[in-house]
């Protein structure tokens, strides 16, 4: 479709006529979807994000105020962040690097003294970006950083009540904003409506990364789609069960804006001579 209106537009243009192409014509044909099919769309287009460079603000319930930014890629994955916690004891942002199975904290934040006065210290082996029952940051994120933002930006596809909201400026680009609220029910309900085992298989992986957010029942989510159609930020808000046994549960309201998509991400692993192993540390 997209060659087919670049050709035409090119055919007007050189017969001397004039007409409204390029981005502008892919926004129109956008605003003609229904706002589920348009949702849709977007999750569909999510599956060629190899790469991703990404802000994270907002409330998570097992740290209060976080702020972050990050770079990450899906073959293989690799993950580099610094994360800040409103009200935490030490200046600066805490480094965090997922490489090679291995996680590595480090940064101005932490206390390199507890590390054996090195500036990093690993633990291995580390899973980031799946779901509930394959993570294993070791605590250093908040469970909602713990999976693919990628992956959280479709979400709303699996929404029974997604509605478009408008158009909106986000980080100097304009989206269309959509709204709608999701539960687990709803996204295993799209994931056993379809035949296909590659979509199927696709929408499992959305179930898992939702319920690795610990939402209490229904998840507002706002997704603002730019003029490709792709996902240019979203923000998830719930009430979350107990992180603990021994805590209530909290409040998540977290925005992810999407930065740059597809760049090139090399993550590098620390020097060695600069990094503890957490095998090395008692406790």
């Amino acid at each position: 479709m997209r060659i087919l209106l670049g050709s035409t537009c090119a055919a007007v243009l050189l017969g001397g006529g004039a007409v409204g192409c390029g981005a502008d014509s892919a926004k129109e044909d956008s605003a003609k979807l229904t706002p589920t099919a348009a949702v849709a769309e977007v999750a569909e287009n999510s599956e060629d994000i190899t790469s991703l460079r990404y802000r994270v603000t907002g409330t998570v319930p097992e740290r209060g105020r976080i702020a972050a930014e990050a770079s990450m890629r899906t073959e293989p994955t690799a993950m580099t962040m610094v994360m800040t916690v409103a009200g935490a004891r030490t200046k600066g942002g805490l480094g965090i690097r997922f490489v090679d199975e291995a996680i590595y904290l480090g940064g101005s934040g932490p206390h390199p003294a507890k590390w054996r006065g090195k500036s990093w210290v690993k633990a291995a082996p580390a899973v980031w970006g799946r779901g509930a029952s394959n993570n294993n940051s070791y605590g250093a994120l908040p469970r909602s950083l713990e999976v693919s933002p990628v992956v959280q930006s479709t979400f709303l596809a699996g929404s029974k009540d997604v509605r478009r909201i408008g158009t909106e400026t986000v980080d100097g680009t304009k989206a269309m904003h959509y709204r709608g609220t999701v539960t687990s029910r709803d996204l295993r309900a799209s994931q056993s409506a379809t035949k296909d085992k590659a979509t199927r298989d696709l929408r499992m992986e959305r179930v898992d990364q939702f319920v690795n957010q610990g939402v209490d029942g229904a998840l507002t989510m706002d997704l603002w789609v730019d003029g490709d159609d792709q996902a240019k930020q979203f923000r998830l808000r719930g009430k979350t069960f107990p992180v603990r046994y021994d805590t209530d549960g909290g409040t998540l309201d977290l925005t992810v804006t999407f930065l740059d998509l597809n760049p090139s991400v090399s993550v590098k692993t620390p020097p060695a001579e600069d990094t503890t192993d957490t095998a090395e540390l008692s406790g």
